[in-house]
């Protein structure tokens, strides 16, 4: 049986800086972009049976700078719907919801814990027959990625809250003598030196 690779996007603006980004479809940034493509370099070779993305802007530009060709892209796969916190800090909105807490508490106007669960369910229900043709790619969002992967081993959503997942990483959900394990988890890829800057430029 195949494996599940799961693959966060690159950076935007909004994650740099710790701001909830679900609906709102951002770019990559320039750094984004660099993560991206050091993401082929890790993935060249690998064969995939099927590859599904988010439909949001930054996961369809990781795959494509990845070298992947998406075969579908999936509602379900979007990141969390954060509601009134969308945009905001975890930060910011402790100054006025001190006990805050997204894995148990969800968002206001947005998806409970069991709401974005029951949809990672879903997804995890449609590709599970796929993984008899091979290892099955998703390129989604932080927290939809790792509710994602604690449903796999069969925790809650909440759960997800201790699988810490950066952007443009590789994580791996396979099979151990038969049970549903994480094999690799928030995997960093090689990332190739930033440009030098010009020294000779005046301004």
């Amino acid at each position: 049986m195949g494996e599940i690779l799961l693959i966060r996007h690159g950076e935007t603006a909004w994650s740099a800086s710790r701001r909830h980004t679900s609906y709102t479809d951002l770019e990559l940034t320039p750094h984004g972009e660099r993560q991206a493509r050091a993401l082929a370099t890790a993935l060249a070779g690998r064969d995939l049976a099927r590859v599904l993305a988010s439909p949001r802007r930054r996961a369809l530009r990781t795959a494509d700078l990845a070298g992947l060709r998406i075969d579908a892209t999936d509602e379900d796969l979007a990141e969390w719907n954060y509601g009134d916190y969308e945009g905001r800090t975890t930060a910011d909105i402790h100054q006025t919801d001190p006990g805050w807490n997204i894995w148990t508490d969800g968002c206001p106007g947005g998806e409970s814990p069991a709401q974005v669960g029951e949809r990672l369910d879903r997804v995890l229900a449609r590709i599970t027959p796929l993984l008899d043709a091979g290892t099955v790619a998703l390129v989604g969002h932080a927290h939809s990625l790792r509710v994602l992967g604690a449903r796999w081993i069969g925790l809650p959503p909440a759960a997800g809250g201790l699988l810490r997942l950066d952007t443009a990483t590789l994580s791996l959900l396979g099979h151990e003598h038969g049970r549903r394990v994480i094999l690799r988890w928030n995997q960093p890829v090689p990332q190739p030196p930033a440009a030098a800057p010009d020294r000779a430029a005046r301004h």
